[in-house]
């Protein structure tokens, strides 16, 4: 038996590894870089406008562990960004350990009212940015045996009313992720959570709605950010012989969608 990852993973205790969050100062991106940052790693929080709310974390995490937390702002919109993020990520602590793709837009795009606009913005954020991300950061994952997480959903396997393009992005990311695994293997695992209904979209979700999800669940109740978060931690610390996989953590939505 190979013991090589075995030894890689559990003989670095003097070593911080470093963990990139893109989308990471708010929602369950916040909850994740808490969770990992708890676990020992060093975390850049990724940031497009919350950039106030992630340097407020940042220093939280700083003023626990000195100089284990930094922040890192871009716009995933912006196709030019992505080696240059992952370059600056670098810079930081000269390694890189795991690239958590978080940042996701969401919105309805009832068919008849679709633009342009809203297939770029969606795509990007959900499907282009973590492909070019992760391509980006490969070369220094090779060099660490690293880790991908990719955020999925679980209507990337089945279809949400009104969200054609989103579902399609998400359906198209669990695929790169799948992909990803195939390719960067063996030095690199890569693999997706996809969360159920742990937090209500940020625009109004009618108390119907939510109780209609809910009641599609097994457990028939909502989970928590940090349900998402351990499950993360799992994947990347934990899980040394899981690659290509999406878990989803949804109460069993799944099973009754």
């Amino acid at each position: 038996m190979d013991n090589t990852n075995l030894n890689h993973n559990h003989s670095e205790s003097n070593v911080s590894r470093v963990a990139l969050i893109t989308g990471g100062s708010k929602r369950i991106g916040a909850v994740t870089v808490r969770q990992l940052h708890q676990a020992g790693y060093k975390v850049i929080i990724h940031c497009r406008l919350s950039c106030q709310s992630a340097e407020a974390l940042a220093g939280e995490l700083n003023d626990t562990r000195p100089d284990s937390a930094k922040i890192i702002q871009g716009d995933l919109n912006d196709d030019t960004i992505y080696n240059n993020l992952i370059d600056q990520a670098f810079q930081y602590w000269q390694r890189l350990d795991v690239l958590i793709n978080n940042a996701s837009s969401f919105f309805p795009t009832p068919i008849g009212s679709i633009t342009l606009d809203d297939w770029d913005n969606l795509i990007n954020t959900n499907m282009k940015a973590p492909l070019f991300l992760s391509q980006a950061i490969a070369p220094y994952l090779k060099k660490t045996r690293g880790s991908i997480i990719n955020m999925i959903d679980v209507h990337a396997q089945r279809p949400m009313k009104d969200h054609p393009v989103y579902c399609a992005a998400k359906a198209g990311l669990t695929m790169i992720t799948q992909s990803l695994a195939k390719d960067l293997g063996p030095e690199i695992r890569v693999n997706g959570v996809s969360p159920g209904a742990i937090l209500w979209p940020e625009h109004d979700m009618p108390e119907h709605t939510k109780n209609l999800i809910l009641e599609r669940t097994s457990l028939k109740r909502p989970g928590e950010p940090i349900d998402i978060a351990r499950t993360v931690l799992f994947l990347v610390r934990d899980a040394d012989y899981i690659t290509g996989q999406v878990i989803a953590v949804d109460g069993g939505r799944t099973l009754n969608i």
